[in-house]
């Protein structure tokens, strides 16, 4: 448990961390901009490695103490954790079923959004396995309601003195209904004013890029997607203005909004 002092004298902040994962000590150290907060190891500093950990659990009161399971977190691959992570999931398919859910809508509107960097959690399962088609099934059950049209802006602009600023973002609900009847909507829109549109069949998703990604800054980005209905709109301050300062006023093409 962190504790923070109060700038009169250093106060520990002791860190379950065992010694697999010595790493995050100096992670820990690095982010910590507390004053007075000193961070302890104890584990890693013992030798203590997780099998150790959990003997030790077992023998004071004689249960497994299994590990916290995170579903959605995103840090099992630098830690080296992720066969057991998803061993964990495949134990719980209703809980991966959300977790799908979770990401598929976060990398509509944004493809890069993998919850694993490189790697999206979805392409991890395989259907011919049991296990990954209950998590699988989960999943499709997760789609089956209510989804949204989406309209997103990102700008991605630069300081006055050249620096990256913030990625400035607006995500609209254009319309709800199902699945199908937005991607149908989207599609015959985008073809007939010539916009290329991706389609996933398999699980619904479409999606039209009137302002694909650059390489460079500064640059705009801007799409409409169909996802499940779960993203709330909104919008960074500014965001209008420096759109507008950026593309001169450019009006998106698609009549959808």
């Amino acid at each position: 448990m962190a504790r923070a002092g109060d700038g009169r004298a250093p106060v520990p902040a002791d860190h379950g961390f065992n010694a697999d994962e010595p790493g995050r000590r100096f992670g820990d150290t690095a982010a910590s901009k507390i004053p007075g907060r000193t961070g302890m190891y104890p584990l890693i500093d013992w030798g203590w490695h997780r099998r150790q950990c959990e003997d030790y659990l077992l023998e004071r009161f004689g249960v497994h103490w299994p590990k916290s399971y995170c579903t959605f977190c995103c840090f099992p691959v630098p830690m080296g954790a992720l066969p057991a992570h998803l061993e964990r999931i495949l134990s719980h398919p209703d809980i991966a079923g959300e977790v799908l859910r979770l990401e598929y809508t976060a990398m509509s509107l944004n493809p890069n959004a993998r919850l694993y960097g490189k790697r999206s959690l979805l392409e991890l399962f395989d259907p011919t396995r049991p296990r990954d088609r209950a998590c699988l099934e989960a999943f499709e059950r997760e789609l089956d309601a209510p989804w949204a049209l989406y309209h997103v802006r990102r700008l991605f602009l630069l300081s006055q003195t050249g620096k990256r600023r913030p990625v400035m973002r607006s995500t609209e609900r254009v319309d709800t209904g199902r699945p199908q009847q937005l991607a149908r909507r989207l599609i015959t829109v985008s073809e007939r004013h010539g916009v290329d549109v991706e389609h996933d069949p398999l699980h619904g998703r479409a999606r039209a890029w009137l302002r694909p990604r650059r390489a460079a800054w500064p640059m705009a980005e801007e799409l409409f997607v169909t996802a499940p209905a779960r993203v709330i709109d909104k919008q960074d301050k500014h965001l209008e203005r420096e759109w507008h300062a950026l593309l001169s006023g450019s009006a998106t093409r698609l009549p959808l909004t």
